[in-house]
Parts: structure tokens; C-alpha cells; sequence
């Protein structure tokens, strides 16, 4: 709650709201009008959810490279697993072989739900040689209803996992 309180004067939410749909929910477009980050864009796209003023109702996860899951937040019904590793097919592992660059999946769940996904690596800390880095794969995703309001839903995804339903299977 902090962190929402300290980002409402800079990016008060009726105007990010109308920007993050005039911008069709372009994560760079919205940093660069905001001068904010990409992991600070995504956290407040699944924020969105004041009533009357509702936008995509957006999943965020923040992972590291072994899978570990370090923030999470869902404005919908997509539930992260509480216990285990994550599925090795989501888009967002691949991130960390694509820093940089937005990557895009649609999956289907083992519930038969599918979802758009977006995922790209950020990297803070490491100025000067002996300085500790640190480098997460933020994803955002929604249910797949609301991909026609994304820019990223414009291109073809970029990894449609061909193995199967993306998450752990149900007993």
C-alpha cells in the first residue's frame, strides 16, 4: 500500500488509466510519458480496477532466473501457485534468454482458461565492477478476452508452447 500512496501524485489514476487505454496498455510508451520503469508500469496495469473505472484486469509476477516467484498481484481469477517451481513453458522464463525484449505468449491453463502474456528482463543495481546485479523477468498477463485492447495482441505470439497446457497439471 506504500508504494500505491507514494506513486498516486506522480501517476494519478484517472489520467494513467485513460493513457494506459489511449496507448492501447504499451508498457514502453506508458514509461516513457510517466518516466517510470517497465516493473513499475506493469505493478500499477494490475492495479486498475477502481470501480466505474475499471481497466484489463492484468495478473503481475516478478521472477528471477531459477523461477522464484518475489512479487505477485492478480486483479482476476489467475490464481500463482503458493508452492513449487513455476512451468518451465511460460513466456516468462524465456525472457532471460531475450533480455530487453517484450515477449509475448498465449497459453492455455490445465482449467482450460487461456491467457495473453507479456514478459521482458529488468536489471538494476551492478554500477561498478564489484557491484551486486540483480535481474527479474517481469510478466503481466490477462485473460485472453481482453486482447483485442493490447497492442501486443497485434502481432502473432511470439511462443505458443506446443507441449501442452502451460502449469502444473491437476490431480
Amino acid at each position: 500500500m506504500a508504494h500505491y500512496f507514494a506513486g498516486a501524485p506522480i501517476l494519478p489514476y484517472t489520467l494513467f488509466l485513460g493513457a494506459a487505454e489511449s496507448l492501447h496498455y504499451d508498457i514502453d510508451l506508458l514509461g516513457l510519458k510517466f518516466e517510470v520503469g517497465f516493473e513499475t508500469i506493469c505493478r500499477l496495469l494490475s492495479t486498475l480496477q477502481r470501480p466505474g473505472q475499471r481497466g484489463v484486469s492484468f495478473f503481475f509476477v516478478r521472477t528471477d532466473r531459477a523461477g522464484n516467484i518475489s512479487k505477485r498481484q492478480s486483479a482476476s481469477a489467475f490464481h500463482f501457485s503458493r508452492v513449487g517451481g513455476s512451468c518451465p513453458l511460460w513466456v516468462v522464463h524465456e525472457a532471460f534468454a531475450n533480455p530487453g525484449r517484450i515477449l509475448t505468449q498465449v497459453s492455455k491453463m490445465p482449467d482450460g482458461r487461456a491467457y495473453l502474456w507479456i514478459a521482458r528482463t529488468t536489471h538494476s543495481g551492478g554500477l561498478g565492477y564489484l557491484a551486486p546485479e540483480r535481474n527479474f523477468a517481469i510478466g503481466l498477463g490477462c485473460d485472453i478476452g481482453y486482447a483485442d485492447r493490447l497492442v501486443y495482441s497485434r502481432v502473432r505470439a511470439t511462443r505458443v508452447p506446443a507441449a501442452g497446457p502451460v502449469g502444473a497439471p491437476r490431480p
